[in-house]
């Protein structure tokens, strides 16, 4: 991943990350959670890929570890929480426009379902 991750495609374990980091601060576990969540249970990370990704990604400016820690009572006290940085912000729009792009190619030649071509 190039230090300016807005200038290429997302991999989809970032994608889902910056996705699930930009509803709010999450540790590992967490993020696990909402990306399984979000997926409709389709994409399933495991620790491997998720902390991979993590270190590449704080390398790279899109997040960084949150300030946020865990109450004692409610939490282990040992979670690192990560947050997504305006880098991240501006790398998940980028991202998203380039998928509105494609969909907008995938309606306009029908490829879609019930698509229709120029959008008429």
């Amino acid at each position: 991943m190039s230090g300016d991750a807005s200038q290429g495609p997302l991999t989809p374990a970032v994608l889902h990350i910056l996705l699930a980091l930009a509803g709010g601060d999450r540790h590992g576990y967490g993020i696990m959670k909402e990306v399984e969540a979000d997926s409709h249970r389709k994409v399933k990370m495991g620790p491997g890929t998720l902390y991979g990704s993590l270190r590449r990604m704080i390398d790279a400016g899109l997040i960084r570890e949150s300030d946020k820690r865990a109450d004692p009572d409610l939490d282990d006290q040992r979670r690192v929480y990560y947050q997504i940085t305006g880098t991240g912000r501006a790398a998940l729009a980028a991202e998203l426009d380039r998928y509105r792009e494609v969909v907008a190619i995938a309606q306009q030649t029908r490829l879609l379902p019930g698509a229709s071509a120029h959008g008429a």
